[in-house]
């Protein structure tokens, strides 16, 4: 048992994430009794057990859907007939309750000017990991911006071979002029990335969007991109341009509608 808390340490210290697995309910005759744990990997593999044997097989089905969904799960099984479903013939019954562990949010921001610093300022405030990646070797640094946590100096198409993308990677694209879009879009484009944000006007995204399709990007990747990205909040400001894209990307990991809560 000691082995999960020092693995479920690790994960923490690391910002990564996996689904914890836990006997809560144990009646009769059962492999594993209460309090019995298993950490599952986003790579398949775990420590631990619920019990073994079929039983242990439906949980980690369970565990890898967790991990997909976010959704924690109470499930329950009878092992007394397998002819009629039964995980095994021990006669108890026994509970387990799945919990994903949501690795920490990573913020990749590819252009670090002026909208580039804001944005990192206040993602590390909220808590994401931040990472800054720029053709220019000048603005992935510490001086140019503080709040973040790792660099990635290299072209948008260099960058998903410089670091792994995951669907808790949020990139965001505060970039120069639109030939970078052009040239780096297709390559992010085709990593799991679970936000994809371009700043602009609309006239600059009608314009992208047109190249991409004429360059032959499908156009089922290129809807992946919010483009322009953030909230209608009316900003103008690095500062305020950082919130309307924040606040975007909050809105979407929560399930939010971006609506005013006033109540008339």
């Amino acid at each position: 048992m000691s082995t999960i808390y020092r693995a479920l340490a690790d994960l923490e210290e690391k910002g990564e994430g996996g689904v914890l697995c836990t006997i809560v309910g144990s009646q009769g005759s059962t492999p594993r009794h209460e309090g019995s744990k298993l950490l599952f990997y986003p790579d398949g593999h775990f420590i631990g057990s619920v019990g073994g044997g079929e039983v242990e097989g439906r949980v980690i089905k369970e565990a890898a859907l967790a991990l997909l969904d976010g959704k924690n799960r109470l499930l329950s099984y009878e092992m007394v007939n397998p002819q009629q479903g039964d995980p095994g013939v021990c006669g108890g019954t026994v509970e387990v309750f799945v919990e994903p562990l949501q690795p920490k949010p990573i913020l990749l921001i590819i252009g670090g000017g002026h909208v580039g610093k804001a944005i990192a300022h206040l993602a590390h405030w909220l808590g994401f990991k931040v990472g800054v990646s720029d053709d220019r070797p000048e603005f992935c640094t510490l001086e140019a911006n503080p709040d973040a946590d790792f660099f990635v100096p290299a072209s948008m198409a260099e960058v998903p071979t410089k670091m792994s993308i995951t669907p808790y990677t949020y990139i965001v694209l505060p970039t120069r002029n639109m030939g970078v879009d052009v040239k780096g879009l297709p390559a992010i484009l085709n990593t799991e990335a679970g936000y994809i944000g371009l700043i602009g006007s609309r006239r600059r995204w009608a314009l992208t969007k047109k190249t991409l399709v004429e360059a032959g990007v499908p156009e089922e990747k290129i809807n992946r991109i919010n483009a322009p990205m953030g909230l209608e909040l009316k900003a103008e400001t690095p500062e305020e341009i950082a919130v309307s894209i924040m606040g975007e990307i909050i809105m979407l990991r929560n399930g939010g509608t971006g609506q005013s809560m006033k109540i008339n």
